[in-house]
């Protein structure tokens, strides 16, 4: 089954940042998805970030991190990358990148899918 695959979590103090990366199996094309990134943390539900679309390249972001994390995408690479700044202890959970057709505003996990197995992010002192 194709999928997501992603990378680049660990673990870090608070104020600290990280860079996320989202590539794509072999046989699966990420020009032709628009990508989001979601979060889960241990019993909550997955929780929307942001997303990017295709061509235009133009990226949404939750207003609760708007001001700390930045999604990229660089096409030629084939990989789009969440860049998490400032981060905070209540940033930790498993991310995520899914693939979807449309991005929008709200961030609908059930609007993705390819999802990969995730990267932890942990923050704590």
């Amino acid at each position: 089954q194709l999928r997501l695959v992603e990378s680049g979590g660990g673990s870090v103090q608070p104020g600290e940042s990280l860079k996320l990366s989202c590539e794509a199996d072999e046989g699966l094309d990420l020009d032709h998805y628009d990508i989001g990134w979601f979060r889960q943390a241990p019993g909550k539900e997955r929780e929307g970030v942001g997303c990017i679309t295709s061509r235009t390249v133009v990226a949404r972001i939750a207003e609760s991190v708007k001001h700390r994390f930045v999604i990229s995408r660089d096409n030629f690479q084939k990989v789009v990358r969440l860049h998490l700044n400032s981060l905070l202890p209540e940033d930790t959970a498993l991310y995520y990148c899914g693939a979807t057709e449309v991005c929008r505003p709200t961030l609908r996990a059930d609007e993705y899918g390819f999802w990969g197995q995730g990267t932890q992010v942990t923050v704590s002192s």
